[in-house]
């Protein structure tokens, strides 16, 4: 084995156990953007190139491959959302938060359902990140309504609607961005106050943990 192999880095791995676990996770992200995060374990290997017993050995459940896969866009919505509600402007704020949210859709196809299987309500920590994501969310969007930006009949439930609209679009065009830029401008123009002169049906059931996400639009 040569010293390259032997030197860990600053979290202990060792440089071939390094690059092994960066394959298993681009891998992972292949896969669930073409199949759903309930792809079989084996399948991510195969397509990481390594054995099943590596990626359990790294990745012992489904749910810590899932967390560790899309780390980097988890973190990204935390900080848009608190980005959000520390901009002085409310819509700008919200309308940053939602073209987020759309442009991660787009870049990244299985991260939607991984979003929604990210916080389970498994137990005390994640049931409590996902109540201060909601409870925050809602600050941002009663802060947009008192500011006369966002239509005062719109609903939490709409930002599910709005997504789940998007993630299909970019499941069956997924190389299209002027259709998802499109679509988003038509979404955040509904939004707007100033484009409701009749009141909206009744709002959906649908919540973010709800949302039926699965790649390639199943």
């Amino acid at each position: 084995m040569g010293e390259s192999s032997r030197i860990a880095d600053p979290d202990g791995l060792r440089a071939d156990a390094r690059r092994n676990r960066e394959r298993i996770l681009v891998a992972a992200r292949a896969v669930f953007a073409e199949h759903g995060i309930d792809a079989p374990m084996a399948t991510v290997a195969r397509r990481a190139g390594v054995g099943v017993a590596t990626l359990y050995r790294r990745f012992p459940t489904r749910d810590a491959l899932v967390r560790a896969a899309f780390a980097q866009q988890m973190e990204t919505c935390v900080r848009a959302l608190a980005e959000a509600l520390a901009d002085p402007d409310p819509w700008r704020g919200f309308q940053r938060l939602i073209e987020t949210a759309c442009e991660l859709q787009r870049e990244e196809r299985g991260f939607p359902a991984a979003f929604v299987a990210a916080f389970p309500d498994s137990t005390v920590d994640h049931a409590r990140a996902r109540e201060r994501a909601e409870r925050d969310l809602m600050t941002l969007v009663r802060r947009a309504q008192a500011a006369g930006a966002l239509r005062a009949d719109f609903h939490p439930s709409d930002i599910a609607v709005a997504l789940l609209s998007h993630c299909a679009l970019v499941n069956a065009l997924p190389h299209d961005r002027a259709a998802s830029r499109r679509l988003l401008a038509y979404l955040l123009q509904s939004f707007r106050a100033d484009a409701a002169p009749r009141a909206l049906p009744p709002p959906s059931a649908l919540s973010l943990r709800s949302l039926p996400l699965a790649a390639g639009g199943s």
